[in-house]
């Protein structure tokens, strides 16, 4: 791993160039993209989604707790990068579509917060393949493979749901002791590592790549 960038506890990854040629294939000239992404690699770049990944953006506190829930106490998450005030999960192609009408079907639609799902047709920007000092965009688990796992709308909505109920626990179980604690003390965000937890939800486990 890099150096620190943005939040104290989320370390920047680099992409590897199995990584880079993963992504440069959801575009229609993957090796123009590699070529240009290598020759400049501290650029951001658009891709399309919908064929080879969706993507599904949260806030950034919320984001961390599911990607928290998915390295944790799930089958690990695919690639994700932190994007200004936002993390942002590649997922599985579909999962932009379904997401949403889980999280109604399920009635947690209230209780998690919007996310921004892009899909067929839509282009996302993603971060540099390096982490540049200062930069407001980089990748916190960066692509490595060629064939990463990549999760489903089944899977993030049971992530969701997990982070949804921890942070409404962690927030009735600080309330009596806030009273106590001094000027803009906060609970310590745990971030995830590298290898995954055994699965505990009810979906079935993936191979990560």
């Amino acid at each position: 791993m890099s150096g620190w960038i943005g939040h104290p506890e989320e370390p920047a990854e680099r992409v590897t160039p199995d990584g880079l040629a993963w992504l440069a294939s959801a575009s229609r000239f993957p090796r123009s993209v590699v070529a240009l992404w290598s020759a400049d690699p501290s650029s951001v770049r658009a891709l399309p989604c919908g064929a080879l990944f969706d993507a599904v953006s949260l806030p950034a506190l919320f984001g961390r707790r599911v990607l928290d829930q998915l390295w944790t106490a799930g089958p690990g998450s695919g690639p994700a990068a932190r994007q200004g005030g936002r993390l942002t999960f590649l997922t599985a192609p579909g999962t932009a579509d379904r997401l949403p009408s889980l999280l109604d079907w399920e009635e947690w639609g209230d209780r998690v917060p919007p996310p921004l799902c892009h899909g067929l047709g839509d282009e996302i920007s993603l971060p540099p393949l390096v982490p540049a000092p200062g930069s407001r965009a980089h990748w916190v688990v960066a692509p490595r493979s060629r064939t990463p796992w990549l999760p489903g709308p089944g899977v993030l909505l049971w992530a969701c749901i997990r982070a949804a109920r921890a942070g409404a626990a962690g927030v009735a179980g600080t309330a009596g002791a806030s009273a106590g604690a001094g000027p803009g003390a906060r609970g310590r965000l745990s971030f995830p590592g590298r290898a995954p937890a055994p699965l505990l939800s009810p979906f079935p486990s993936p191979v990560p790549g």
